[in-house]
């Protein structure tokens, strides 16, 4: 996935300072239990830097996702980790004003009812499908064929 860009200012601010901290983020990402033990978590400057093996695209896309969006970070370079299991990438959405998981999935999907397969892509790092924000990134699922 090489290098992905977040929001600098926004996010959940898990920083007493508001600069990203290595500990504080790989203990936050081993708290959703997405099997990431084997990744390892480097902050240089506002970027994070991911190292090691992850089983799964969806794996290293939430890794991503819940590194990212967090105050103090600008970007996420995974060049380092390897996927055991690789598959098609995930599109990475920034949410816009007057945006709801409805009206993202209508977009992407041509159904808003859709919206479930967006938020169980998002979880454990969504808990609840109508509290999003602005300038948050959401993993996109490749749409199914039929």
């Amino acid at each position: 996935m090489g290098l992905v860009s977040f929001m600098k200012d926004v996010g959940d601010k898990l920083f007493g300072s508001g600069k990203a901290n290595a500990a504080e983020l790989k203990k936050d990402l081993d708290s959703l239990e997405l099997e990431t033990k084997d990744l390892q978590v480097e902050v240089e400057d506002d970027k994070v830097v991911l190292k090691g093996e992850v089983k799964d695209q969806e794996t290293l896309e939430k890794a991503i996702l819940q590194v990212g969006n967090k105050k103090g970070v600008a970007s996420v370079n995974t060049d380092n980790v390897t996927v055991a299991k690789p598959a098609e990438d995930s599109t990475f959405y920034e949410v816009k004003p007057g945006d709801s998981l409805w009206k993202i999935a209508k977009q992407f999907y041509g159904n808003g009812n859709e919206y479930m397969r967006i938020f169980n892509a998002n979880r454990p790092m969504l808990k609840n499908p109508d509290l999003i924000y602005d300038g948050q990134k959401l993993r996109i699922p490749p749409r199914e064929e039929k």
